[in-house]
């Protein structure tokens, strides 16, 4: 388990550590076994309360350029049929990557 500093609520900063772990992660595997081409590092440990909400640190919003009311895509990643990973993508950007992958081929679909 990687060590925190505490800054406040829901502002722990982690020091950067392999996303899951040895029990999730393969050594040389990237996240669950999935290609990792920056690598994952653990940035914060945050706290989910009793209705399931939690923050996301002012700084990794800042980083990120999530501002209220933005939207997020809550990807999840399964292993051997377990969710083992999550995944925050800016749903603006997941629509244009649905956009660019399958445009063209829902184009060549509706021509036939």
């Amino acid at each position: 388990m990687p060590s925190t500093k505490g800054q406040g609520r829901g502002r722990s900063k982690a020091e950067p550590s392999s996303c899951c772990g040895d029990e999730c992660c393969p050594t040389g595997a990237g996240c669950c076994g999935l290609p990792s081409p920056g690598g994952c590092q653990v940035e914060a440990i945050v706290a989910v309360d009793a209705r399931g909400q939690m923050v996301l640190p002012k700084d990794l919003r800042d980083q990120l350029g999530i501002k209220p009311n933005d939207k997020l895509a809550v990807v999840a990643w399964k292993r051997e049929d377990r969710i083992c990973c999550l995944t925050l993508l800016k749903a603006d950007e997941l629509a244009d990557a649905v956009r660019v992958t399958y445009g063209p081929l829902l184009n060549d679909m509706v021509r036939r």
